[in-house]
């Protein structure tokens, strides 16, 4: 007897549903939290060193659709990008790999549910610095897989815009959850736990 699969939008919803049930970890395990929230975003605000004149050697934020994996209850802790040359802060990144990426719960229902300001420290975000890169071939089908199922429009996206799959390669983190100011969390501890 062959067993039937579900169809990939019910695999989503079932996946969404599945990932909805676990709560944000509690404020005193910070790695844990950094790795929920960057599980929960599909976005976050990338900052750059602009390369352009007027703006040259100065910070440039931009807004970025990201994934660390498909739906679900955990995520792989990656942030992956979908990216293009095409893109100002792209080219930003040509010149100097380096960044900070910004990802807030504010992004989704959790904040507002509970009447947080995405300023207020309990609308918990997590800001990474560290590196973009382009991955290899090998990470490249995961790295697809991650962003495609959260954000499908990106299959239909212009294919003679050259995308390419990158990763941010972390190498410091800070999570603001609660009062009290940051928490530094390694990127050891960050990979480390099971979120």
């Amino acid at each position: 007897m062959r067993r039937r699969l579900l169809p990939p939008l019910l695999l989503l919803l079932w996946a969404l549903v599945v990932g909805a049930g676990a709560g944000i970890p509690p404020h005193e395990d910070a790695a844990r939290v950094a790795r929920y929230v960057a599980h929960q975003c599909d976005w976050g605000a990338l900052a750059t060193l602009s390369a352009r004149e007027p703006l040259r050697g100065r910070p440039f934020a931009n807004v970025f659709s990201l994934s660390d994996g498909p739906p679900g209850p955990r995520g792989s802790g990656v942030p992956y990008l979908y990216l293009t040359a095409l893109e100002v802060s792209v080219q930003d990144l040509q010149v100097d790999a380096n960044a900070s990426l910004t990802v807030s719960l504010a992004q989704t229902p959790y904040c507002k549910k509970k009447g947080y300001d995405p300023q207020n420290p309990l609308c918990a975000h997590v800001i990474f610095s560290g590196t973009v890169d382009k991955v290899n071939d090998t990470e490249a089908v995961f790295a697809k897989l991650s962003l495609f199922s959260r954000h499908p429009e990106m299959a239909s996206w212009p294919p003679d815009h050259n995308w390419f799959f990158a990763k941010f390669n972390i190498t410091n983190i800070w999570v603001l959850d609660y009062f009290g100011g940051l928490k530094t969390v390694t990127p050891q501890e960050y990979y480390n736990v099971t979120p």
